[in-house]
């Protein structure tokens, strides 16, 4: 690349393509998986990848290779979606740059694919939730993965990371996985559509690295929504799947009706019928953490069994559809849940809008 053009690269890309940063991400998407054939292609002669793969990328000529799709029972089928080796460096080498400004902006009770976060600590504040109010709405969003749209990602995006360079590599990753998952997507119209709007790009691959991070970003607007537009100070959310608490069923009920308007701003759907207010009745103990342990075990082992293991992103987004599919029952009516203290209000709220 000549030297002119690469004064006009904006720091943060020059770091994201530094080869400190590359190494660590090398490293990082090894991590536990150097017994299968693509990390080991790689690492015969990492060095002159790593080479090649910062030339590409500062030429900005990289593109990701195609997936490797498999399926697996969870307990629905799932379609999972595999990159290459040299993909996954490149995902762990961006989310190194943009992950850190974008995690501090997320409410703290968001608990999907975040670190110091995860299922048991989801569970755990959902108990103590629980515990200090009487109803909940627990609700979840129909195909989540599948219906995210690239073009509001993308604008959501943009407002925390300015940085040109950086943005185009975000939309060629974002691109790669257009059409991944059209066959679980379910057309639904929204107001303002037109004939072209079922041609919209869609869709986040179950299995990327950077499908968990983006899908945490999309929902992050709303997360904003619940806690100040509709001054919900008990709220929990684990990948698709949320749970609003209060005193009152009606708040609850006119609660309901506004997220189902609001997440059509980013055209989403909720499985209206199974979303519905609820007692939230304490019973036996130590119900959560055995039956999740169980359930993302069981997931990852399924998982490994194909192309040599999951990635780091697999094995997460994996896990939290195990978790967020084990919360139904905790608001079925007469379902357990353990007694726990009284809990006051959330932790908080970022107060940083997007």
């Amino acid at each position: 690349m000549a030297e002119g053009n690469r004064r006009t690269l904006s720091p943060a890309f020059r770091h994201l393509c530094s080869w400190e940063n590359l190494v660590l991400a090398w490293r990082a998407a090894a991590r536990g998986k150097r017994g299968t054939a693509g990390v080991a292609r790689f690492e015969y002669r990492a060095e002159e990848h790593l080479v090649d793969l910062r030339t590409r990328l500062l030429a900005r000529t990289y593109r990701p290779g195609a997936y490797v799709h498999f399926h697996i029972e969870d307990p629905k089928r799932r379609k999972i979606s595999a990159v290459r080796f040299e993909d996954r460096v490149v995902h762990h080498a961006l989310c190194n740059v943009v992950e850190p400004r974008l995690e501090r902006l997320f409410i703290p009770d968001s608990y999907a694919n975040r670190v110091g976060k995860g299922t048991h600590r989801a569970v755990d504040r959902l108990q103590r939730l629980a515990g200090g109010y009487r109803f909940v709405l627990r609700a979840d969003i129909v195909q989540h993965f599948a219906w995210v749209d690239h073009a509001i990602l993308l604008a959501i995006l943009r407002r925390q990371i300015p940085e040109a360079d950086v943005m185009a590599l975000v939309e060629t990753i974002v691109d790669s996985g257009r059409g991944v998952l059209d066959d679980e997507y379910r057309y639904v119209r929204f107001a303002g559509d037109d004939l072209l709007a079922v041609c919209r790009p869609r869709g986040l691959p179950i299995g990327n690295l950077t499908s968990q991070f983006w899908s945490n970003c999309y929902l992050h607007p709303f997360d904003q929504f619940v806690t100040r537009g509709l001054g919900c100070r008990a709220y929990l959310r684990y990948v698709d799947d949320f749970a609003l608490f209060a005193d009152s069923k009606r708040q609850l009920w006119e609660w309901k009706a506004a997220i189902i308007e609001w997440l059509a701003s980013l055209r989403l759907v909720i499985h209206e019928s199974r979303a519905q207010v609820l007692p939230s009745r304490p019973a036996s103990p130590g119900w959560a953490s055995s039956s999740i342990r169980a359930i993302a075990w069981s997931r990852r082992a399924r998982c490994a069994g194909h192309t040599g293991g999951c990635g780091r992103g697999s094995r997460r987004i994996i896990a939290a559809r195990s978790a967020s599919a084990s919360w139904t029952p905790l608001f079925r009516a007469g379902s357990p849940m353990s007694p726990t203290p009284t809990a006051g209000a959330c932790a908080g709220t970022s107060s940083t809008r997007w």
